[in-house]
């Protein structure tokens, strides 16, 4: 497990890397020149995701050189015995960033034999910084933020994402279920900011269809600081499995309302 003095340098490190990101990110819709695709023609990647990547990579190079990185763009680099594993994840919702949709974030996370030990998740057009420290409580440009104090699916809102351009199992019955509670379903675009929302107390939970470390890892310490309940297989949670951050006083209710044939993928 890393020493609390190395975690808080890796959190200090992240916020100096959150305010770079959120400056290049703002800076201009990225034009036709700059943005290919990777795994479809609907997987966007943009030079602004490389250069961030970029920047983040040169900067944990310099101050953590033992440690790996996982990144969304340029894949691993490091030993699998390295004391931590950095995530990195320079646009998550790099579609909606294509189309100049607001709704994207920059994501990035350290982990240990413990799991995430510090993360962030930045909304470039909002400015605003949501992080945390394992054991530390989660904040909101330096202030704590807590989850939702709700006991009630009623009246609020749940989000969730698609996994690429497809529907997870159980998306629509989940859906319909929580309409018939009163509760309203978003699909915004970008799993690190899904789950930091719940982290801000802006959602009542986020439900993930497939966990992926690269962004999810980081915003679900976030969530967990500010007292939401995760629920999943394991913990910490694995790549693949569903994933949902929610509330504690509307954890049971959303775990009733999960479809019955996928009851078995959260607990």
């Amino acid at each position: 497990m890393l020493a609390a003095g190395i975690v808080e340098a890796c959190a200090e490190l992240m916020g100096e890397l959150a305010g770079q990101a959120i400056d290049r990110i703002v800076a201009d819709r990225p034009r036709a020149d700059q943005i290919a695709t990777k795994s479809s023609p609907a997987d966007w990647v943009t030079e602004t995701d490389l250069a961030v990547e970029r920047l983040v990579r040169e900067a944990i190079a310099r101050s953590f050189p033992d440690h790996r990185v996982v990144g969304e763009e340029y894949g691993t680099t490091g030993d699998e015995d390295a004391p931590a594993t950095w995530y990195v994840d320079p646009v998550d919702g790099t579609t909606n960033f294509v189309h100049g949709l607001p709704w994207s974030s920059f994501s990035i996370c350290v982990a240990d034999d413990a799991g995430a030990a510090a993360a962030v998740v930045a909304d470039p057009y909002r400015r605003e910084v949501l992080s945390a420290v394992r054991g530390g409580g989660a904040r909101l440009n330096g202030r704590p933020t807590r989850c939702a104090d709700t006991a009630s699916l009623t009246g609020g809102i749940v989000l969730t994402e698609m996994v690429m351009q497809s529907l997870w199992s159980g998306t629509v019955e989940l859906i319909g279920a929580l309409a018939d509670e009163g509760c309203v379903t978003r699909i915004m675009g970008s799993n690190a900011l899904s789950i930091a929302s719940v982290g801000a107390g802006r959602v009542t939970a986020a439900v993930i269809g497939s966990f992926n470390s690269g962004d999810c890892l980081g915003a679900t310490l976030i969530a967990r600081e500010s007292g939401a309940r995760v629920l999943s297989l394991a913990d910490p949670p694995e790549d693949g499995y569903p994933i949902a951050c929610v509330a504690p006083g509307a954890a049971e209710a959303l775990l009733r309302l999960w479809p019955a044939g996928e009851r078995e993928a959260v607990r």
